[in-house]
């Protein structure tokens, strides 16, 4: 039978693994969501302190940590936009604003990225993921809690509105 010190010692192992191997990704995503530099950072912080207690609490690890920690980070978001300081604030952020160490997830032409961040959040959620992050159609559904057909089908609704968009605002 296995102690507590010796699983608390293995899941702190496993969390920093996933801290040196997801925080990038995270931070990323926690970021396009809110479009402040502080607030991602602390959303970066409480999603990892959310899932040491989520792991001290369960028998058994998730099966596909990305998509875990990515579920996660988006609800932590959620709560952030939630606050009445947040919401009388124009999040949409200017791709020249986006910190240094993570332009390289932001397109050379900036106003596609400036048209995704002004997609009403539940297209955005799954554009930022699927696109931006890499994850599968299940992935994203288990990350936003949707069934694989409801994200498909945002999937398409989201591109309609950024090809509508995108013909609309700029000369091709």
């Amino acid at each position: 039978m296995e102690t507590p010190n010796l699983r608390k010692a293995g899941m702190e192992h496993i969390l920093e693994n996933w801290v040196e191997e997801y925080s990038d990704q995270v931070f990323r995503v926690c970021y396009l969501y809110l479009s402040d530099y502080a607030l991602a950072e602390d959303a970066l912080q409480d999603t990892w302190v959310k899932a040491w207690k989520a792991l001290t609490r369960q028998s058994d690890f998730p099966e596909r940590e990305k998509t875990w920690l990515m579920r996660i980070a988006i609800n932590t978001c959620k709560d952030y936009a939630r606050t009445a300081w947040f919401r009388h604030v124009d999040r949409r952020t200017a791709a020249e604003e986006f910190p240094e160490a993570h332009l390289s997830t932001v397109q050379p032409d900036h106003s596609l990225s400036m048209v995704v961040m002004g997609l009403p959040g539940k297209y955005k959620q799954v554009i930022l993921l699927y696109y931006y992050q890499g994850l599968t159609l299940d992935e994203t559904g288990k990350a936003l809690g949707l069934t694989r057909s409801c994200v498909y089908r945002r999937l398409k609704k989201a591109e309609e509105l950024l090809r509508k968009e995108w013909i609309g605002g700029n000369e091709l």
